[in-house]
């Protein structure tokens, strides 16, 4: 079977009697082209399949009408919620997207802002991966006026837009909900210490502990590569085999603190009673496992729609290569059964009444 021409410009002014400039002004709804003759050219484009080369486009005005996308890894709920905020706003404004994941690999992100970057994007949105350490390859962009928008794991010492929550309230406010729930050795599953996200949780954490009197305890504290289930579970196993195990765990992503619930179940330990948990994120899983996981909220799609909105405004403006602005959005503590000691000892007191 012989593959189909691909339809042009040329093909659809000959067809219509028209000059190619023509129909290109028709299509692009220029206003020196009369309503109706516009409707006469896009109905018989469509009618013969014609697709527009965007990319040609992009090539000839330097530019794409394309966003960039360079996230860690898309199977995480927050990446996915992140890439629906952009891709949403993108879309209204009649911009496409380009999504890349690095698998958390410098390496890999490096080679995927390459790629992007020789695609002529219009501007770039960027969630670092865990290994990022040395943010050169982002000068570019910068270099060229393409805006860069750092979403959620964000460099320090560059200068570009940051769209990000709280995290150190957050770990603040999590600890505390431990404490207050009786709670008297907290441990913490911590992320890579050299990204934001993961540091500031952690010294929310340590805050909390030294404002209500409480010890930090460096064999209590964990640092993790990736904050995987893997992980999650192995950690929870030592920690529970010391001679004064933890009494409640805060852990900086959801997936590590749902297999601290899996693993405590499965060696009898209750939760919340005997350890309470509370996780980061509210990732779909967290309302699923039994008991459901308290955990902080992470507005996800937001942050992925102010972000495309800050490349959007610069599509149109010229870019500030020396411009350096935070947007901080804030989260809340969602409190299920996994924490709430309060509610298992009103239930326990409550089945231990006779009936009548």
């Amino acid at each position: 079977m012989s593959i189909k021409k691909e339809i042009t410009i040329y093909d659809l002014a000959k067809e219509l009697n028209y000059s190619p400039s023509t129909i290109s002004r028709a299509l692009n709804d220029h206003k020196s082209i009369s309503k109706k003759t516009v409707q006469r050219i896009k109905n018989a484009a469509e009618e013969m399949g014609y697709r527009p080369n965007t990319l040609a486009a992009g090539l000839r005005n330097n530019k794409s009408k394309t966003i960039g996308i360079s996230i860690s890894r898309i199977n995480r709920p927050f990446m996915s919620s992140l890439i629906s905020g952009i891709e949403e706003a993108a879309r209204n404004a009649g911009y496409n997207v380009i999504i890349s994941q690095s698998d958390d690999k410098y390496k890999n992100e490096l080679s995927n802002t390459k790629a992007l970057y020789d695609s002529r994007i219009s501007g770039l949105i960027v969630s670092l991966s865990m290994e990022t350490s040395d943010y050169k390859h982002f000068n570019q962009f910068i270099d060229q006026g393409i805006p860069v928008v750092f979403v959620d794991r964000v460099p320090a010492s560059l200068n570009s837009y940051k769209v990000v929550i709280d995290n150190y309230s957050a770990g603040y406010s999590a600890t505390k909900h431990l404490i207050e729930q009786g709670c008297k050795r907290i441990a913490h599953f911590a992320g890579a210490q050299h990204r934001n996200v993961y540091e500031e949780r952690k010294k929310g954490y340590v805050d909390a502990l030294k404002e209500h009197g409480l010890p930090v305890e460096k064999e209590l504290i964990k640092y993790f590569k990736t904050l995987s289930f893997e992980e999650g579970r192995k950690t929870t196993a030592k920690l529970m085999a010391l001679p004064n195990p933890p009494d409640g765990i805060f852990s900086a992503n959801d997936t590590a603190a749902v297999s601290a619930i899996i693993y405590a179940k499965s060696m009898g330990i209750k939760v919340p009673e005997d350890l309470a948990i509370i996780g980061f994120n509210d990732d779909p899983i967290s309302s699923i496992v039994d008991p459901a996981l308290s955990t902080v909220s992470h507005p996800a799609a937001k942050m992925g729609e102010i972000s495309a909105k800050r490349i959007l405004e610069h599509s149109r403006a010229n870019y500030d290569k020396t411009i350096s602005e935070v947007t901080i959005l804030n989260t809340e503590l969602i409190i299920r059964d996994s924490s709430n000691r309060a509610k298992a000892l009103l239930k326990s007191k409550k089945s231990r009444q006779p009936k009548t």
